[in-house]
């Protein structure tokens, strides 16, 4: 019992399937860890510990999680009756609660997880790192002066901590792979299309955001996907169906792929630290070692910098209609007060945009999807590698605006996303590996880039990169 937080959720969900460990044990054991690592990592928000347990000992739905102990993001974790905050002031003094589950929620449930919390966020998940003014920053594990990463922080510091074994995450920009990377873990973007964002919307952020979670293993991440994914009614799109469950993957014989990597953002919009660009060339030294054909090489279409500002001009638009929605759900508009600094400046921004700039963003923006993934569609390569951000997890408030810098947090988050947000544009998934640690003991986490809709193909390299090189072992002071 005094173990158990050292396994993966495919393992405690064995435990429980074997009648060794009951749900009740393992859901106690992850609230005792929420307690005590609690006031560390200010991870968890909105606990729900004692429904949790009772709800762990009653008729859990036997999918092939149950009774597993999980946590809810709390910026796009839509489920009846906890609190819904988005990181924001405005929502949390209303005291907002959400009135249903959405699809993903549901599919959760249906798995057999148990949610004892929802987890803290950056304000509308608008900075990759979690540290909103409503609700204080979330510290990592590894290095409590040091950012858990952004959006999906709160969730990536409990896992990392051993709290729970698997928890939810979504990524418009790299808010699934940032914080995996900053906290050790696994993180996989999925596919656009593949897991369903409804009912409330039908596509966030024109299709940039998707959402999965964050685990320790790629065996979790491969069957928590296989539970949640596939088209929900009225989905505008959906990512083609899986030739077999992706759990099949994991172990499967990759063959020899064609992979290129970089170290350095090919728009030099920013620069790559030392410690993380010797993790890349360790990888991509790896990846030959397991019979790759690897080359230095990526997308010459990374390099076009009228990417950046295609980009935001769509931003602030999202932004400033994402206030109004909350301002819907509030029964009132939301004004200067009940937003962050930075947050209303972006909004502002998004408000100068007229319909026809909107409009012409998205199409800058996918010409620039069509030119980048042509390098796997026509040049023939099936991976890229690169890091999952240029820099060791940074030290927390480094991302905050002042009144004469209001958007100096967008500005500092550029280098953040410099190898992230262009996969959200094209909608192909990539995956964060736990492959490297700095020189400060920080973890420092690998990126691979998938051609679109082949998870398949990132799930057997990755569990073929995770058996040659495993991290299981690898655990932060908190982690006990």
């Amino acid at each position: 019992m005094d173990d158990l937080h050292h396994l993966d959720a495919t393992a405690q969900a064995d435990l429980v399937r074997s009648g060794e460990v009951s749900p009740t044990e393992l859901v106690s054991a992850a609230v005792a860890r929420a307690e005590a690592t609690g006031g560390d990592l200010n991870a968890i928000i909105h606990p729900r510990y004692e429904e949790a347990v009772a709800e762990a000992g009653g008729d859990l739905p036997d999918g092939p999680f149950r009774g597993v102990p999980f946590v809810l993001k709390d910026l796009d974790g839509t489920a009846a009756g906890l609190p819904l905050h988005m990181g924001t002031k405005v929502l949390r003094d209303h005291g907002y609660r959400a009135p249903a589950d959405d699809t993903l929620a549901e599919r959760f449930r249906a798995a057999g997880l148990v949610v004892i919390g929802k987890t803290n966020t950056p304000e509308l998940g608008l900075i990759p790192s979690t540290e909103p003014e409503a609700t204080g920053p979330t510290h990592n594990p590894w290095d409590l002066t040091r950012t858990a990463g952004g959006s999906s922080g709160g969730s990536a510091a409990a896992v990392a901590a051993e709290v729970v074994p698997m928890g939810h995450a979504g990524d418009g920009g790299g808010s699934i792979r940032i914080p995996a990377s900053c906290c050790g873990l696994v993180g996989l973007k999925p596919s656009r299309g593949r897991v369903p964002v409804g009912p409330e919307v039908g596509e966030a952020w024109a299709g940039l955001v998707t959402r999965l979670a964050v685990t320790r293993s790629v065996r979790d991440t491969a069957a928590v996907l296989d539970a949640v994914a596939g088209k929900a009614v009225g989905d505008p799109y959906w990512a083609p169906p899986p030739a077999r469950p992706y759990a099949e993957e994991v172990g499967a014989d990759p063959g020899s792929l064609r992979i290129g990597w970089i170290s350095q953002p090919p728009d030099g919009s920013a620069e790559t630290e030392p410690d993380v660009a010797l993790a890349v060339g360790r990888t991509a030294a790896a990846l030959e070692a397991l019979g790759h054909r690897v080359e230095q090489a990526a997308p010459p279409a990374l390099a076009d910098g009228s990417f950046v500002a295609h980009f935001l001009t769509c931003f602030g638009a999202w932004t400033a209609r994402e206030l109004d929605r909350i301002g819907e759900m509030v029964g009132e508009p939301v004004t200067e007060a009940g937003v962050e600094r930075g947050t209303w400046a972006i909004a502002e921004m998004g408000r100068t945009v007229t319909a026809a700039q909107y409009l012409a963003g998205l199409e800058g923006l996918h010409r620039a999807a069509r030119a980048i993934i042509g390098w796997w569609e026509v040049d023939g390569f099936d991976l890229l590698l690169t890091p999952t951000i240029p820099e060791v997890p940074p030290t927390l408030g480094q991302f905050g605006s002042t009144p004469d810098e209001p958007l100096a947090g967008v500005v500092r988050s550029t280098a953040m996303v410099a190898f992230c947000a262009a996969y959200n544009v094209t909608g192909q998934p990539a995956i964060s590996l736990p492959l490297a640690r700095s020189t400060a003991g920080v973890p420092v986490g690998m990126q691979l880039v998938g051609a679109p809709a082949c998870e398949d193909v990132l799930l057997r390299v990755a569990a073929q990169v995770e058996a040659a090189h495993p991290w299981a072992d690898r655990r932060p002071p908190l982690a006990g």
